[in-house]
């Protein structure tokens, strides 16, 4: 098991040394740990997860969704852990393992007070560099949600919804949503 010694720099072996369930992520070789999520939190990737599901149910797609935790190996130096993701099916087989190992195709993160940083600042960034293609940010105090998607390497702010307005998705043609299913 792995030490509480500070290190300057984590590898992906030194995380898989933490004990199941330990609450760190491992960003840019550094281990985050963050506390519980909030109820608010939690019972937003609920939902967001139940109208993923039912859509992906109603359009017989088969690709894969699943909540956090799981952890998403990128490289050597970071192994993140979003709160919902989605997987094509014709790339489940190349990225499923044990764990997940490249970039979903959707990502969605859930602001805390205690994780907004790394959502909207690091773990962004990684997800860019990767080529995660939709990466949808929810703010559960603002009652809003930015939806990010990728072009040519980038990222682009393609919509930002409040309230009581529908979130798009473009990688999942007909996904759409009115946020406050989310924030009720």
């Amino acid at each position: 098991m792995l030490t509480a010694e500070k290190k300057k720099k984590y590898t992906v072996e030194d995380y898989m040394m933490l004990e199941e369930g330990a609450p760190f992520q491992l960003i840019n070789y550094d281990l985050i740990m963050s506390p519980s999520p909030t109820a608010d939190h939690q019972t937003i990737s609920i939902r967001f997860g139940q109208i993923l599901l039912n859509f992906l149910d109603s359009t017989d797609n088969n690709g894969f969704v699943v909540s956090a935790p799981m952890d998403v190996k990128f490289d050597d130096g970071n192994i993140l852990q979003p709160d919902l993701l989605y997987i094509a099916e014709e790339r489940k087989a190349d990225l499923v393992k044990d764990r997940i190992i490249g970039a979903p195709d959707l990502v969605v993160e859930i602001l805390s007070p205690s994780n907004a940083y790394y959502d909207l600042r690091q773990k962004k960034d990684i997800y860019e560099k990767y080529g995660v293609k939709e990466y949808i940010i929810i703010d559960p105090v603002q009652m809003n949600a930015d939806l990010y998607a990728l072009k040519d390497g980038s990222y682009y702010l393609h919509q930002k919804a409040q309230k009581n307005e529908s979130l798009n998705s473009l990688i999942l043609p007909g996904l759409s949503f009115d946020l406050s299913r989310l924030f009720r």
